[in-house]
């Protein structure tokens, strides 16, 4: 063992002033953006009553940033990466203080006003996502990628639990328009600690190609390299059929009866869950047989749902959820590592855009699929239904993705190997 691995530790990253400024910017963004998605959703059930209408605001997103997406990874790939993040953090600031002037308007009808301001920061996202990502690799050394990746893993995840938690409370004191204003200085501080970051050289691709071909040529690697592409389209998939978390209002408000601190509550449960894990695993990395644990955790996090559909106590609600988040840290932390890992630099922004076009479809389209099927069949049947499916698609990954299933990385060098054959089928 070398000299660097004996002397490493779980702060090792955070020594890195440029990689403190980034965690910075991950953290105000995110907590700006989960407690937006808990409003906004709030918002629109109170005014629709209708399960329906949260599955068409997670379509209202889902267009413009699948759509764009694509051409996202292309231009953080040929264009300042950090820029891009700039330019759309702004447009985040812009939308939420228009949310807040139309929420200010009591005496008109607020609804097409929203789906529009969501629609507009999907745009956004579709630029801002890639380039974000790719932009990580660029301010993180090689040799810190699992170990940074636990700490911004963790810093999302906690903001992920204090944005949701907070905002049902600061809604219940300042109404919509106040939650929106205080969301719109979280992100003006995303923006001045991304400003904090000096620019970065890009390696810009050697090749000239025209737009289609560059952004074909991602996905070809992405679907040569089977361990990636499976490991996207299982949490795709999982989280497509499996996420409850669109349909939370309808259990705050009709099945839990908690409201909207409730509500947050609920938000957060998942998020503190996966914040314990990814604080784990800067000292116990879970990256060493990634594939196997990738595929036990996506499994964990389908029983949890399950346990979380047909409960109807608010304390179990909360358990349920928060395991689910436990299990969906740990892949977290793997998905994230894998994308650095198994990526060449000068394809990070198209590999990237097309990782979170797997993301928006499941987070997005996920949530349209659970509005239609909860008002079709009902809520808990539908959510229930998502935890069993989850399961059935864990099983047939695991049988036919062999690549993935085998994934190890040596826990030092962090360069993948070939994993010794095992004792006994598994």
């Amino acid at each position: 063992m070398t000299n660097q691995n004996k002397h490493r530790d779980s702060r090792d990253a955070l020594r890195v002033s440029d990689i403190r400024l980034f965690i910075g910017s991950v953290g105000f963004f995110t907590l700006a953006s989960r407690a937006l998605a808990v409003i906004i959703g709030f918002q629109i059930y109170n005014i629709t009553h209708s399960a329906l209408s949260l599955g068409w605001l997670g379509l209202a997103e889902a267009i413009p940033a699948i759509s764009i997406a694509p051409f996202g990874g292309y231009v953080a790939d040929h264009f300042n990466r950090r820029k891009i993040i700039l330019v759309t953090r702004a447009t985040s600031c812009i939308c939420t203080l228009a949310l807040a002037i139309i929420s200010w308007q009591a005496h008109t009808n607020p609804f097409l006003g929203l789906y529009a301001m969501i629609f507009a920061a999907g745009i956004a996202r579709g630029f801002a996502d890639p380039a974000n990502t790719a932009f990580e690799a660029q301010i993180v050394p090689k040799h810190l990628t699992v170990n940074a990746s636990s700490w911004i893993s963790s810093t999302w995840i906690s903001c992920s639990v204090i944005g949701p938690a907070a905002i049902g409370f600061i809604f219940d004191a300042l109404g919509a328009r106040g939650a929106y204003l205080i969301i719109t200085g979280s992100f003006v501080l995303s923006w001045i600690f991304t400003a904090a970051i000096p620019p970065k050289a890009l390696i810009t691709p050697q090749k000239k190609e025209s737009l289609l071909k560059s952004i074909g040529t991602g996905w070809r690697f992405l679907f040569k390299t089977q361990p990636l592409w499976t490991a996207m389209a299982l949490d795709l998939f999982s989280v497509f059929f499996g996420g409850a978390i669109v349909l939370l209002p309808v259990y705050a408000n009709d099945i839990l009866h908690v409201g909207a601190k409730g509500l947050g509550l609920l938000n957060a449960a998942p998020s503190l869950g996966a914040l314990i894990m990814t604080l784990i695993a800067t000292r116990h990395p879970p990256i060493e047989r990634a594939g196997r644990n990738l595929l036990l955790t996506i499994a964990g996090f389908g029983i949890s749902i399950i346990i979380f559909a047909f409960s109807k106590n608010f304390l179990l609600s909360i358990a349920a959820l928060f395991f689910s988040g436990v299990f969906d840290g740990v892949s977290m932390v793997i998905r994230r590592s894998m994308t650095r890992l198994l990526s060449p630099d000068e394809l990070r922004g198209r590999i990237a855009s097309a990782n979170w076009i797997f993301v928006c479809a499941s987070n997005e389209l996920g949530a349209f699929e659970s509005g239609m099927v909860a008002a079709w069949i009902g809520t808990i049947p539908c959510v229930a239904a998502g935890g069993v499916i989850t399961l059935g698609i864990v099983a047939l990954t695991a049988g036919i993705a062999k690549q993935l299933r085998n994934l190890h990385f040596d826990i030092h060098t962090l360069e993948q190997k070939t994993p010794p054959a095992p004792p006994f089928p598994y």
